[in-house]
């Protein structure tokens, strides 16, 4: 039986690519997106241009009332996690506005924990599970990137350590920074592409059983949390 990925923020970008290479590799996936109709989107034309068939989940990763009421209907059935949606508000630390720190921190840490705090125990029960934090070198204490952003990865990066140690060993827990990427955040002069910095993410997804857990991967390998 194949097994069954969430990917959120799966509507473009990163994690558009991700859902796609993980459908490519057999495993059924829900495409988690904050606007249902962008997923639907998104979904109808890796069905139209390269015959992949993935659901549709509308999954607000910023809105604690959404993954209530969504994670319990498909934990029952979610081996793979992929906590792929982020946001990069404009402004530094200390002068921008409230708000765009709090949204930060829900969308870049607290909803992927909430997450996982919902699905974890269920792959625990079955005995298997891996979930993907999709971090960023700017997470790095040595090199904070701007404003919220920074900060919240490092909080994602802690998590992932934490969650990690919690976890029964049959759960792979790990974080990937995918690099300087071509998407609507990273920009169009960034030096990869969507598919390229997705590849570690989908290898991390599919980790054998005894792999590694609570570590930070780049061009999947193992680099130090404050590379």
């Amino acid at each position: 039986m194949a097994r069954t990925a969430l990917v959120t923020g799966g509507n473009r970008g990163i994690g558009l690519a991700i859902v796609e290479g993980l459908a490519r590799d057999g495993l059924e996936v829900i495409l988690g997106a904050r606007d249902k109709a962008k997923g639907d989107e998104a979904a109808e034309a890796l069905q139209r241009t390269h015959g992949l068939r993935v659901e549709v989940l509308e999954l607000d990763v910023g809105d604690p009332a959404s993954i209530e009421s969504v994670a319990p209907t498909v934990a029952d059935r979610v081996d793979v996690l992929v906590n792929n949606a982020g946001i990069l508000p404009d402004g530094n630390l200390m002068t921008m506005p409230w708000e765009d720190i709090e949204a930060s921190t829900r969308v870049n840490a607290l909803g992927p924990l909430q997450l996982m705090r919902a699905l974890v125990p269920a792959m625990a029960d079955r005995g298997y599970g891996r979930v993907v934090n999709v971090s960023s070198g700017w997470g790095s204490l040595h090199g904070l990137g701007p404003g919220a952003y920074g900060v919240t990865k490092a909080y994602l990066n802690a998590i992932t350590v934490k969650a990690a140690g919690e976890a029964p060993r049959s759960v792979l827990i790990n974080a990937m920074c995918p690099g300087w990427v071509r998407t609507s955040m990273g920009g169009p002069g960034a030096t990869l592409s969507a598919a390229e910095g997705a590849d570690t993410a989908i290898y991390l997804a599919q980790l054998p059983d005894g792999g590694p857990r609570g570590r930070l991967f780049r061009d999947r390998r193992p680099v130090p949390w404050d590379e």
